[in-house]
């Protein structure tokens, strides 16, 4: 993903929105434009939404959390 060719998006959005993606965007670590395309390809994922040349979703900490299965404890023994 990091070589790939990417596209500038402008657009206006309210202040309690941008203040919230910031907030966000740092409980992450990532910066507000991987934030929106974190939150974009998740979107299109739940949704069935394509992208065309999609590159591996990039998957939130929560998502993993869920998706991840506790492996039992086992007690080594010496």
């Amino acid at each position: 993903m990091a070589n790939a060719k990417t596209a500038t998006l402008s657009f206006r959005i309210e202040p309690g929105l941008k203040n919230a993606l910031r907030t966000a965007a740092e409980q992450e670590h990532r910066s507000v434009a991987n934030m929106v395309e974190v939150m974009i390809r998740e979107y299109c994922g739940r949704t069935g939404v394509a992208i065309a040349d999609q590159s591996p979703v990039v998957r939130t900490r929560q998502a993993t959390k869920t998706n991840q299965k506790k492996s039992p404890r086992v007690k080594k023994t010496v």
